[in-house]
Parts: C-alpha cells; sequence; structure tokens
C-alpha cells in the first residue's frame, strides 16, 4: 500500500472521542467529597482520558516514550551551538540513563523506544526506521521529498500502531535532533502565518518576516548572532521554497524535519488507535500543529503537558485550543515535560478510584452554581 493512501486510511479511522464517557467522568468527579471542580485540570485532563478510552475508568498504567531522533541538514547554516554528531551520542545516551529523560521515565514507569528515523550515522540500539541520513539544506533547497514527508509520517503511525497492540495505554512524544528548533520555527510559522500576522506586520516588514520574528527563540542557547543567523535561515529557507500553508504536507517536505513528520505520524497513529498522546515542547508542539492540519479530529487526542519558553509554543497552543497543565519554564526537549505529567495523571487516578464521595463521608453535595 502506498504511503499517501496508507495515511488516508489512518486519517479515516479517526472517531470523535466518546463524549457519554467524558461526562460520566465529569460527573463522577462531582459526586466527590470536596469543592466542586477543586481539583481543575487533573478533573478536566481525566475526563479526557475517558473519553479518548470510552470508559469511566481511564487507565495510564502501562506508558510509553516515544523519541524520534534525527538531524537537519539547515546546521550549515550556523543556526545551532553544537554539530550533528550530538544527536547521535544523546540517542544512545538514553539507553545508559545519561539523559534528563531517560531518569524521567525511570521514576515514572515509562518505557521508552527511542527510534531513528533520520540521524546522519547509524547508532546500535535504536529503532531503526530511517528515512534517509538527515535532510537537505532547506536554506538552499527543500529539506526531503515529499515521498520521505509521507514515509516518515507512516513511520510514526506505524509505532503509534504498534505500541497499541502491545497494550499501552497512553503514549508520550519526545525528540533528539540538532537544529529542530529551526525546523519548527520555520513550520510554525508558515501555518501560523494568518494568524500571526493579523496586527503584527508594520512598513518595514512583510508578514513572513513578522511570522519568524514571532515565532523563533534562541534554542539551546544562541547568542544574538547565532539568532539573527537563525531567523535569517528561516526566511531564506520560507523564500526559496515556497511552501504552501494550505497543504502542511508540503510545509513539512518544504522546511521540516524527519522528527517533526514522525511525531505527527504518532498523534495520527494514536488517534486513529484510541490512544491519548501527550505533547512534550516547541518541536513536539509543532509536529502536533501539523497532525491537526492534516486530520483536525486528532486534536481530542492530544494531552498538552506544559508551555515551552521558546515563543512559538504559546502560540501553537493558542491555534490549538489547548491549555498545558505545567508552567514551569522548561525548554528541554526529548519528552521531559511529557514525561513530567505523567505522575499528575497517577494522582488525578488515585484520586478519581479511591476518594470518598459525599455519601461516603455523610456530607451534603455541594450545588454546582456554575452551571
Amino acid at each position: 500500500m502506498s504511503d499517501e493512501l496508507y495515511l488516508e486510511q489512518t486519517i479515516n479511522k479517526i472517531q470523535p472521542i466518546d463524549e457519554t464517557s467524558r461526562r460520566a467522568c465529569l460527573k463522577g468527579w462531582d459526586q466527590m467529597g470536596k469543592p466542586l471542580h477543586s481539583l481543575g485540570k487533573l478533573e478536566t485532563l481525566w475526563a479526557q482520558l475517558a473519553g479518548i478510552q470510552r470508559t469511566v475508568h481511564p487507565s495510564v498504567a502501562k506508558r510509553a516514550l516515544v523519541v524520534m531522533c534525527a538531524d537537519n541538514g539547515v546546521v550549515a547554516e550556523g543556526v545551532t551551538q553544537t554539530g550533528q554528531e550530538v544527536t547521535a551520542i544523546v540517542a544512545e545516551n538514553f539507553f545508559d540513563d545519561l539523559t534528563c529523560t531517560s531518569l524521567l521515565c525511570k521514576k515514572n514507569n515509562c518505557d521508552q523506544f527511542v527510534v531513528d528515523i533520520g540521524m546522519v550515522s547509524d547508532t546500535p540500539r535504536t529503532i531503526r526506521r530511517k528515512v534517509a541520513y538527515g535532510t537537505k539544506n532547506m536554506a538552499k533547497e527543500p529539506a526531503m521529498t515529499r515521498a520521505e514527508a509521507l514515509a516518515a509520517i507512516r513511520a510514526g503511525i506505524e509505532m503509534a500502531e504498534q505500541l497499541k497492540k502491545e497494550g499501552y495505554q497512553i503514549l508520550a512524544t519526545g525528540e533528539m535532533g540538532i537544529g529542530n528548533t529551526t525546523t519548527s520555527s520555520a513550520v510554525t510559522a508558515v501555518l501560523l502565518k494568518d494568524i500571526i500576522s493579523r496586527g503584527r506586520s508594520n512598513e518595514n516588514a512583510t508578514h513572513i518576516d513578522a511570522c519568524v520574528e514571532a515565532v523563533t527563540g534562541r534554542g539551546a542557547g544562541l547568542s544574538d548572532d547565532g539568532l539573527e543567523r537563525k531567523k535569517n535561515a528561516i526566511r531564506c529557507a520560507i523564500a526559496i521554497n515556497q511552501p504552501d500553508p494550505a497543504d502542511p504536507i508540503d510545509v513539512l517536505e518544504k522546511v521540516g524535519g524527519f522528527d517533526l513528520a514522525g511525531l505527527a505520524g504518532v498523534f495520527l497513529g494514536g488517534a486513529a488507535a484510541g490512544l491519548p498522546v501527550v505533547i512534550d515542547g516547541f518541536i513536539s508542539l509543532t509536529a502536533a500543529l501539523l497532525a491537526a492540519r492534516i486530520s483536525p479530529g486528532c486534536a481530542a487526542y492530544m494531552i498538552p503537558s506544559h508551555q515551552s519558553k521558546e515563543p512559538g509554543a504559546k502560540l501553537i497552543l493558542e491555534a490549538l485550543h489547548l491549555e498545558p497543565g505545567l508552567c514551569m519554564d522548561m525548554c528541554l526537549g526529548e519528552g521531559s515535560g511529557a514525561v513530567a505529567l505523567l505522575p499528575f495523571l497517577d494522582m488525578a487516578a488515585e484520586i478519581y478510584e479511591h476518594m470518598g464521595t459525599f455519601d461516603d463521608i455523610h456530607v451534603e453535595a455541594y450545588e454546582d452554581f456554575q452551571v
């Protein structure tokens, strides 16, 4: 089956979440012996999980982090502090508990699946789903072909399908790829062009200049000169390749990365399989935006974890109408924020399943005046 047809069939499998289960879960929270809605997003997130899993007793006991690893040719433009060799080094470090996120996974009983979807070198322990040995330099030519973009999306979909078959109940998303805040900024600038441009343009800047300024941050700690090189590379890539905002796969092909494509596939595949997928930071959010533009129905299966310090993150959250659970100024990536949300979901589960109701504690139930 062609990758394009495979994607079409995946999209057709995505169904609305079960509102009956979601509402029943919210009603269950209201019956507990505490002030109504007093646990805030713990209640609404747990109810969303009920709707996704189509049960009033959802579970996140078996969880996995999917880390998509890829390299980006745009690093040739001097947009990063480090070279591409760091991608492979960190990818292998996951297996030796030498990354922040691998330690978070160990603490939170979360299995790791580290996927080579496009690194410039081969590594011994990563899952091999390599589409190509890195993307091209988007400041000179399209980052990838459309066929490569579709193949990378399919790889992400298939990862989600496989993990569903293995009994996983929730997926977290992560990535590793030097230069990927540059590609993410480019994709975001194009996809949110109309939203960002309203009221932001001036006589001295084009709409796309305003968009690039609005979404581009320092990544892993660029100097002022480095940040300007990064912005110039993004402007150049958009000007040369002319990605079509109405075609998210064209945007991915022209100025994206294989990690973004793979993660977009995880979001799409998770939704098709009825799996909640936790969004991490800016790169993961960009992939979520791509997935939602490809199939808007998948957004209901997305769980936002935190708001990254990268400026584009807040804009994407607003565009997707999502509110993050955590605001802790995190910007590490690799799935760190997504995994950090898991203990909060565990606490929600414990309370929801075991807390006494108003009847249990012989207290008159609160009346909801906010309905």
